[in-house]
């Protein structure tokens, strides 16, 4: 049984990273395109919409799976920032202080990092086909 849930392991993780960044992916379009509908927006230019953008932006990166690596550390970084800036004056806990899904985005888009975008992903496309021309 555990060698065929260890074979499901890399799509799991194309999984994985789809999954979160389309969750993030929500929020920058939300920010940005006004899409879905929020009752506040941030101001063109504010740091919650410059977060936005980085959301939108690099959440379609990692979503498809295009240059996963660097973009995934991108949105790490960003979700550690949004913590400490925006949760962690609040208070100790993240539970109590706001803060649980940008720790939880933060450590999938460092694991990202180093994991890769798995097998589902643009990268793992033009990985092959460097192997095939070559």
């Amino acid at each position: 049984m555990l060698s065929s849930i260890h074979s499901l392991q890399p799509h799991l993780l194309s999984l994985l990273r789809i999954v979160s960044s389309l969750v993030l992916f929500s929020y920058g379009t939300q920010k940005i395109l006004h899409f879905p509908a929020a009752a506040s927006v941030p101001p063109a230019g504010s740091l919650s919409w410059i977060a936005g953008l980085l959301e939108l932006t690099f959440g379609f990166l990692v979503l498809v799976g295009f240059q996963t690596r660097i973009a995934a550390f991108v949105l790490s970084g960003l979700m550690a920032f949004a913590y400490f800036i925006g949760h962690a004056s609040k208070g100790i806990y993240p539970a109590q202080n706001g803060g649980v899904a940008a720790i939880l985005f933060c450590f999938v888009f460092l694991y990202l990092v180093a994991a890769g975008a798995g097998p589902l992903s643009v990268d793992n496309l033009l990985k092959r086909g460097r192997t095939v021309a070559a």
